[in-house]
């Protein structure tokens, strides 16, 4: 592992350096990596001390991880982050989720009305970042995928199973040849022996990474398909060998984590996936058609 001579310019040359070169990391570097990528806008404001305590490492090995990539401390690699946050009055949405967090824990659990107001307000949370960590470049990449493939294969297991499911289903309605692995039996890999370069798998998988999701992948990889997958964090081990990854950050309440945010993300790309199939003539013919596929 050698350290750059040149820092990165920017917070995007560094995320791309940190997305190049994870693999290659030592374990602590790895941690303070995926922290870096997952909350910059703590990386900017936060201490080193503060820094370290977040990410479970030293504060020296904030320093290394700094200077492997070029800097020449800590204190210069916050200030690309610093740079991103002028001029903007929004709270970090890690920032913004620990202090949800803190409030909550502090009460009781109350009446049903109460666990409902918390649970509302820390998927408002989600959602919002959502719209923020998502662009439509990358969704206009998810539904060309989605639309060019021959085949879409649909997995995700434990608490991926939903959305997965829900994706799967909609895409049958939306009439797009797709393939729900639902791994009965332990056959997940059995189940995708047919697909090929013309295929799209979309695997949607969050920490604890499911196993079956991680060989899936493999697999498909290796028989040249395309893989799309909507997942917590850039560097898993979903995410790297992907063609495309979309990022979720999903609620936790009283530690319980939320699939809201998935399931909109899945609504935004069957619909998208819906339209863009259709002729814009056509379209404002027959919007009724449209709207009768998007509600089942």
């Amino acid at each position: 592992m050698t350290e750059r001579t040149q820092a990165p310019a920017d917070a995007d040359e560094l995320r791309a350096a940190i997305l190049d070169e994870y693999e290659t990391l030592s374990k602590r570097l790895k941690q303070i990596a995926r922290y870096v990528l997952d909350e910059p806008s703590a990386v900017a404001l936060e201490t080193v001390a503060v820094l370290a305590e977040r990410t479970g490492v030293q504060p020296s090995a904030i320093v290394r991880f700094a200077k492997h990539f070029g800097f020449d401390g800590a204190s210069q690699m916050q200030r690309l982050f610093v740079d991103g946050l002028l001029g903007s009055t929004t709270q970090g949405y890690g920032e913004r989720v620990r202090e949800f967090t803190q409030t909550v824990d502090r009460k009781a659990v109350g009446d049903p009305g109460q666990v409902l107001a918390e649970f509302v307000e820390g998927n408002v949370l989600a959602l919002q970042n959502l719209g923020r960590a998502v662009d439509r470049d990358h969704l206009a990449r998810a539904v060309k995928l989605i639309s060019q493939a021959e085949t879409v294969y649909v997995a995700g297991f434990r608490r991926s199973f939903p959305v997965a499911a829900y994706l799967a289903y909609s895409l049958h309605q939306a009439d797009k040849k797709t393939v729900f692995i639902d791994s009965v039996g332990g056959m997940a890999l059995q189940q995708v022996h047919a697909i090929g370069p013309r295929d799209l798998l979309v695997a949607v998988s969050y920490h604890p990474y499911a196993e079956e999701a991680v060989h899936l992948i493999d697999a498909a990889a290796i028989r040249g398909c395309k893989v799309l997958s909507i997942s917590d964090s850039m560097v898993s081990p979903v995410a790297k060998p992907s063609t495309l990854v979309l990022q979720v950050r999903e609620a936790e309440i009283r530690k319980f984590r939320s699939l809201s945010a998935s399931m909109c993300l899945a609504q935004a790309l069957v619909i998208s996936y819906v339209f863009a199939a259709v002729p814009p003539a056509r379209g404002r013919r027959s919007g009724g058609a449209g709207g009768r596929r998007a509600k089942k």
